[in-house]
């Protein structure tokens, strides 16, 4: 089974969509991933400047066959959000925008990046991920 490698790029402030995500995808019994997201439980450590550490998040976008992104409209706000899109498009990463759940509208900034969007349910995300993904 292949093993996708995937940044989930959230707000800090929204932490828990980003955990809630991270159970739906490894609930799939027939999915495998490696998160190289940035949680708060695990924060880049070391990077003394905002030019250090978006090099730091670009050394974990680079091997990841996808970009995840929350499109809540706080996105369109967040810095590094905008800055992790950024460095997506740069690198030719699938970048996957995620309605959150009950969302009515999303970021225009995530959709107008993103080559797909998926719902907030786990066969949506997965189904995403695995058609613009290389294999």
């Amino acid at each position: 089974m292949q093993t996708y490698h995937l940044f989930i790029s959230h707000s800090w402030n929204y932490a828990h969509a980003h955990d809630n995500l991270v159970r739906l995808l490894g609930a799939k019994p027939d999915f495998s991933f490696k998160n190289f997201s940035v949680p708060p439980h695990n924060p880049i450590m070391g990077a003394q400047t905002d030019k250090q550490l978006e090099e730091a998040i670009e050394n974990k976008i680079r091997p990841c066959s996808a970009v995840l992104i929350m499109a809540g409209m706080y996105s369109t706000y967040s810095k590094w959000i905008n800055k992790e899109i950024e460095i997506a498009k740069r690198m030719g990463k699938v970048i996957i925008a995620i309605k959150p759940f009950g969302a009515e509208r999303i970021s225009t900034v995530v959709r107008d990046a993103a080559h797909a969007e998926c719902a907030w349910n786990t066969n949506s995300i997965v189904s995403a991920i695995r058609l613009h993904t290389a294999v």
